[in-house]
């Protein structure tokens, strides 16, 4: 038995946690076992490891020290979180994954693409996600409602360009591979935005009794 691996992909302010706690309610409602979870982080050892990445400091963290820590996490957490439940026939929706990589890694700090992917290879083997949302919307939009939020992290506090990079890497990923991703308007109304979630759900019920 195998499950569905749904990931949730976005810039800063998209709405990613929202709408993935309503997927979830979706798929619940038509019986349907789902994991919650998001990256960095989805265990104990990964949250330590996401604190490290998200918390400002002094020492300017090295952009190869960012992107080891970030596949240190993403190995425990496959491990200990997400290969079980797709084993056991869960519908895994995790809030970024290895797209957040290639955009903040590869399109923000300019980290070479074949970099990352010699150690996509190594930590997840073929494991991929079934289907990517990439929640879309303006940089300058993103950046307000996170503002908005509180306290920025070490990566909110970037600037415009390395979020237009960010953003150019989601949309690049997403053309060259549409049969695995599903870019939707974050700008929207979020009453519409969900419509938009809500309409993949037949597709999504087939997958995961097929």
């Amino acid at each position: 038995m195998s499950g569905l691996f749904i990931t949730l992909e976005g810039p800063e302010g998209a709405g990613k946690s929202t709408n993935r706690d309503y997927l979830a309610e979706l798929l619940r409602g038509a019986g349907v076992e789902v994991v919650l979870t998001r990256e960095p982080g989805g265990t104990p050892l990964a949250e330590r490891i996401r604190e490290l990445l998200l918390t400002p400091a002094e020492e300017v963290m090295a952009s190869d020290t960012e992107l080891l820590l970030v596949f240190a996490a993403r190995a425990q957490h496959l491990q200990a979180v997400i290969r079980p439940a797709l084993a056991r026939g869960a519908v895994v929706l995790c809030d970024r994954f290895t797209d957040a990589t290639y955009a903040y890694q590869g399109g923000g700090r300019g980290l070479p693409n074949e970099r990352i992917a010699l150690l996509e290879t190594f930590v997840q083997g073929a494991l991929r996600p079934d289907l990517v949302l990439v929640f879309d919307l303006p940089v300058a939009v993103g950046l307000a409602r996170a503002a908005a939020r509180g306290r920025l992290d070490r990566f909110e506090q970037e600037d415009l360009a390395f979020f237009e990079a960010v953003r150019h890497a989601y949309l690049q990923r997403a053309e060259q591979a549409p049969e695995r991703y599903r870019v939707l308007d974050a700008a929207q109304p979020l009453e519409q935005v969900q419509r938009d979630i809500a309409a993949l759900l037949p597709q999504l019920l087939e997958r995961t009794h097929g």
